[in-house]
């Protein structure tokens, strides 16, 4: 991405080197300013990624320069380059905030590498003030992410249906993302001020469950000293959400088809029936219509509960949204950990893309969680994400053995490497068809015969090792 870069020193030969070497080599815009009273005055009005100032300047000085601007926005970062470099001067400059101190004269790549540096973390913290945000809202509020055009009405259909009072349930496969649904759901509703209690019907035992769900009075059974609220009592007014209701009893359904339908539950041990006005919402990854086939579950119960139905699709099915996903779990987690792991390289992206998640996206949330954990580096690579074994069906780029290695290069030295291994690949292949012939070689590829000589001469490919092999045929 690029970032906004003003460059101030009263020296035009030094103003012009460091505009052109930033202008050359990156996408990045250049300001210039030979006065730094007026490049202070740029700056509270122009939004700047980074600034590179000298150190001695008439007028101004660059500390003084500095603190004025760190007083403006104690975030932006700030290289100080100066001919005059002392130990004492690079301790007071990083004191006062410099994020670099850079001493003249300088090489062309320490000055784009330090200005990389400065971008990328401009960009993390950038990022992270926004993760850190999502990370202090409350429990109802969760990011919900995708790109796909079913995710997209998927969330169209929550807006509408949030703010009615119908009951809803919600269907997919494990780790989808059912309890997202349910929490954006409550937070877009009416009652979004008051609770929302979520029930794992799959954690809860049989035998306490009836007790958790509706509450029980003292001495209803060994161990009641006193009375108990259940969790429907505490939802009254709220959000009551049923997560894994296919595993649900029998007994206990017939239990909760009164509830939902009549709005009365019982207290075990209890001769008074109770009221409550909850809304309702369901989860599932059974088919129930299939568990209503094998009587496992009520027919009465499924239709007073499938009154709003939400279908998520499993991650397999939104491969596209899988990139947007691994970033949002890889911000997170380098945050949580304090790592300064900013992105993934190409060759992990195209790993994640190729792979299966039947767990979903708690799978892939698992998986960056512990590649983040374990991985040193500023990206992390297929290698991090998968250490003891390479996706079978991850297509390799022009040469298998060199794809991973040029995947972690800087993008010019891995663009130039590619291009070098297609000429070579290339013109072996039409060397190979042509049994070493460069005139229909060049014929083939539809190409003069002296480029591809030069061509050859480029990448050292030599047509007498492919005269003696028999011309293939091209039909």
């Amino acid at each position: 991405m690029a970032g906004r870069i003003l460059i101030v020193d009263d020296e035009k030969d030094m103003l012009t080197l460091l505009t052109r070497i930033i202008s050359e080599e990156t996408d990045h815009h250049v300001t210039a300013d030979g006065d730094p009273l007026n490049a202070l005055n740029r700056f509270k009005n122009e939004p700047f990624d980074l600034v590179i100032t000298d150190l001695k300047m008439p007028k101004m000085g660059g500390m003084a320069l500095l603190k004025e601007m760190k007083k403006i926005r104690p975030e932006i970062s700030v290289v100080v380059i100066t001919a005059y470099a002392t130990i004492e001067t690079a301790v007071e400059a990083v004191k006062l905030g410099a994020y670099d101190y850079i001493t003249k004269p300088f090489k062309r790549e320490r000055i784009l590498l330090t200005i990389d540096k400065v971008l990328s973390w401009q960009k993390m913290l950038a990022e992270n003030i926004t993760l850190r945000k999502v990370l202090a809202e409350k429990e109802g509020v969760p990011p919900m992410i995708g790109a796909t055009p079913r995710i997209k009405k998927l969330f169209e259909k929550i807006k509408q249906v949030a703010p009615t009072t119908a009951t809803v349930l919600i269907t997919g496969e494990s780790g989808t993302g059912k309890e997202l649904v349910a929490k954006a759901l409550h937070h877009n509703s009416r009652k979004k001020n008051e609770k929302m209690i979520t029930v794992n019907c799959t954690a809860i035992t049989e035998n306490v469950i009836e007790s958790e769900l509706f509450g029980h009075v003292k001495g209803a059974f060994t161990g009641a000293w006193k009375d108990k609220k259940g969790l429907v009592e505490i939802a009254d007014g709220g959000t009551l959400f049923l997560d894994e209701i296919g595993d649900l009893s029998l007994s206990m359904q017939t239990k909760l088809l009164r509830l939902i339908q009549e709005g009365e539950f019982k207290p075990v041990g209890s001769t008074f029936t109770k009221k409550a006005d909850i809304r309702f919402i369901a989860a599932t990854n059974h088919c129930l219509e299939e568990d209503i086939k094998e009587k496992r579950f009520r027919e009465d119960l499924f239709y007073r509960l499938n009154v709003i139905r939400i279908e998520i699709p499993s991650l397999n099915e939104r491969k596209e949204d899988i990139p947007l996903l691994a970033r949002f779990f890889l911000k997170k987690y380098a945050l949580l950990n304090q790592k300064d792991i900013f992105d993934f390289t190409p060759d992990a992206i195209s790993a994640l893309l190729s792979q299966d998640f039947p767990g979903n996206i708690r799978e892939l949330e698992n998986l960056i969680e512990r590649s983040v954990i374990f991985s040193n580096g500023e990206r992390l690579g297929q290698r991090d994400l998968f250490p003891d074994n390479t996706p079978s069906n991850i297509p390799d780029i022009i040469c298998p053995e060199f794809s991973r290695e040029i995947m972690d290069l800087p993008f010019r030295e891995a663009k130039e490497k590619m291009i070098q291994l297609f000429h070579v690949q290339y013109i072996q292949s039409v060397l190979e068809n042509s049994g070493g012939n460069i005139s229909r070689a060049a014929e083939q590829a539809g190409i003069q015969r002296q480029y591809l000589h030069r061509l050859m001469k480029e990448v050292k490919i030599n047509a007498e090792a492919y005269k003696s092999k028999p011309e293939k045929s091209t039909f």
